[in-house]
């Protein structure tokens, strides 16, 4: 909003306040609100899930929240990026209703709940962005029929939120793997050029996270819950629509797709398929890591980390190239 109404003299000063902003503000709501979030009950088939009952759960109401402020008075607003936050802040909701509730919902309510976001996301985005997708990689630029490409971006988007919302399990984890895939988009948008009005709300984003971070590094304090993790997985998958290489979700976004996602797949498969795979693996793998392997949470988060690092930066110097 301020943005749009500055000139473009202050432009970069209004950034620079917004992402300072963006920090101090989650760090203080989050110190100030977290009291009154629902306390965890701890988690029966998560290793060591035990330990986490009594803190604060649903904590990513505050840094969504507080995402979603910043950006509307400080990044550049327009109708697309208008709807994109409030679809941000149903997601958010679903999750957080969820962290609250004393029984948790249903795995098919929340999905069918996850597929009408995603379709609204694929409306909204062929309403104000084209429907070709380059391979960035080999260089080369594909056009995919409308409804065909609405299809695919439904299930990016909720394969996104999905995997994200599993792989959250550890102090840490999923934050920090989320700001390095979403700083890994920025990057990628900068290397192809295409760096625009969205590029600077991922910064925004990715600083409130890290507000979030400040009380979650292990030891931690509180945890974001779905409503965290699911607004993260929404935001991966729009931020990487828009620089117009969609598949590069899987390289930027690898460990959680295998972290959360494999997890998925083989409960799908046993319960529409009767087909048992990875017998021998305890899903999600930061479960298996740390009970099998005996890592410390420490060590699983930044091994993840240094894993999808490598990924990323692999992922962007072959783009330039």
């Amino acid at each position: 909003m301020l943005h749009n109404i500055l000139s473009e003299d202050y432009s970069a000063l209004c950034a620079f306040a917004g992402i300072l902003f963006a920090f101090f503000a989650t760090i203080v709501a989050t110190a100030k609100l977290c009291r009154f979030l629902p306390k965890d009950g701890g988690r029966d088939f998560a290793h060591d899930g035990k330990k986490s009952a009594g803190k604060p759960r649903g904590a990513g109401i505050i840094f969504v929240l507080a995402y979603v402020i910043v950006a509307f008075f400080f990044a550049p607003m327009s109708a697309e990026y208008i709807i994109y936050l409030m679809l941000l802040v149903i997601c958010m909701m679903t999750g957080y209703l969820d962290d609250a509730a004393k029984n948790p919902w249903g795995e098919y309510k929340k999905g069918f709940l996850d597929l009408c976001v995603a379709i609204l996301v694929a409306v909204t985005f062929l309403r104000y962005n084209s429907n070709v997708v380059e391979l960035a990689i080999l260089d080369i630029s594909l056009t995919i029929p409308p409804v065909l490409f609405g299809l695919l971006v439904v299930v990016l988007v909720w394969a996104s939120v999905n995997v994200t919302n599993c792989a959250d399990g550890v102090d840490g984890l999923s934050g920090t793997l989320t700001i390095i895939t979403i700083i890994t988009i920025y990057a990628i948008d900068v290397v192809k050029e295409v760096a625009g009005d969205y590029s600077f709300q991922i910064l925004l984003f990715a600083v409130c996270i890290l507000g979030y971070l400040w009380y979650n590094a292990t030891p931690s304090k509180l945890m974001m819950g779905d409503a965290g993790s699911r607004a993260m997985g929404l935001f991966i998958s729009i931020a990487i629509l828009k620089t117009g290489s969609p598949f590069l979700y899987i390289p930027v976004a690898l460990v959680l797709i295998l972290d959360g996602g494999l997890g998925l797949l083989k409960v799908a498969l046993i319960r529409f398929c009767k087909i048992h795979i990875f017998k021998n693996v305890r899903l999600p793998l930061h479960d298996h890591v740390r009970k099998n392997w005996d890592w410390s949470n420490t060590q699983t988060v930044y091994r993840f980390a240094i894993i999808q690092i490598i990924l990323s930066v692999a992922t962007v110097y072959a783009i330039q190239m």
